[in-house]
């Protein structure tokens, strides 16, 4: 088969022919219809300084997608051929404290597709059955299905705090703020507030719900134009979504008094910051959210996307088929793109027509 790999510790990716897969007794063989790219790929592909520390070449690849099943282990139980299926991305031990209380997204035993084990942008990947999540067909076809993962994480970041009738900010357009966006105004938000520093993230925002957006690179004072597009007043909610250390402190200083931060975006470096002024003194109740509540998370994204209460859509800039991957990863890379579909078993120009 056909896989993007990274072959060396250096820049860059390769489209090689390797092997199918072989399972193992508990795994399922799944053909690829769709994989996303995610800003983890990018950090690989780029070979940033997280990327040397944690990615052991070769490796394939990928950690959003759909597909259908193609083989299934002899131990496999519920899972059959043909069914249409995601996955969770963390394959996690089972039996650590955090899995057997119900909070496996902290296991820290975690083997991650596409970063610990090969992943899905290859024509097949191997996952174990205990992280297939079954799709419908009729309700998700593959572009959004393979959109699930990425999206559970805004679901499960959202899910932190109370939006109905409140204000709420989002510091930072990439794909999770953008999706938070548009359940922030389904969570029945009061008003809607955005900032990114490109304009091509900020007219997504718009298009997803929120009341306004903001060019930081337009205002002297982030915190003051927030104020100021919120009739006076200092937010309600605020979600931190770049890990960017300028936008870390406007978030606190964007929220009101006895308002919330919640922490999603990862920064490349630490960051200092003034815990009594920016928090204690302001009383702010703050939370640090990673990954998905497995697997509760994953039944509210499928609720959410199924029934078009968020529509994804005007998000896929791009679809391509593996040929089109070093052109796919450019075009993210410039900024100007939110995400973008990798079709396996397709070409490029079939993708996308």
């Amino acid at each position: 088969m056909w896989a993007v790999r990274k072959l060396r510790a250096a820049p860059g990716l390769d489209l090689v022919e390797v092997p199918v897969p072989a399972i193992g007794d508990d795994e399922v063989l799944v053909r690829v219809e769709a994989a996303s790219i995610c800003g983890t790929d990018l950090h690989i592909y780029k070979w940033d300084e997280w990327a040397q520390r944690r990615i052991k070449p070769p490796l394939t690849l990928g950690h959003e997608f759909a597909g259908t099943v193609a083989e299934v282990g002899p131990l496999v139980r519920q899972t059959q051929v043909g069914d249409y299926v995601s996955a969770e991305s963390h394959v996690t031990c089972g039996v650590c404290v955090h899995c057997r209380t119900g909070r496996a997204h902290m296991c820290e035993l975690t083997k991650i597709l596409g970063v610990d084990r090969d992943g899905a942008f290859a024509e097949y990947v191997a996952v174990p059955e205990s992280v297939i999540w079954q799709n419908d067909r009729d309700k998700l076809p593959s572009e959004l299905a393979t959109l699930q993962e990425p999206f559970g994480n805004a679901v499960f970041a959202l899910a932190h705090a109370d939006l109905a009738g409140k204000s709420v900010a989002v510091v930072g357009c990439g794909p999770v703020g953008l999706f938070s966006i548009g359940i922030a105004r389904a969570s029945g938000a009061g008003r809607v507030l955005a900032s990114d520093t490109r304009p091509f993230r900020l007219d997504l925002a718009r298009r997803m719900g929120a009341h306004v957006a903001i060019d930081v690179t337009a205002v002297s004072d982030t915190a003051a134009a927030f104020r100021e597009e919120n009739e006076g007043e200092h937010v309600d909610v605020v979600f931190e979504m770049s890990g960017a250390p300028e936008a870390i402190a406007d978030a606190f200083r964007i929220a009101r008094n006895g308002g919330r931060v919640i922490l999603f975006g990862i920064p490349a470096h630490p960051v200092e910051i003034d815990v009594a002024e920016a928090l204690i003194f302001k009383n702010l109740d703050v939370s640090a959210v990673s990954g998905r509540q497995v697997w509760d998370t994953w039944y509210r994204t499928r609720w959410l996307l199924e029934h078009d209460v968020v529509d994804l859509r005007p998000l896929i800039t791009a679809e391509v088929g593996l040929d089109g991957f070093e052109s796919a990863f450019e075009l993210l890379a410039s900024g100007d793109a939110c995400k973008i579909v990798i079709h396996p078993h397709a070409q490029t120009v079939e993708a996308a027509a």
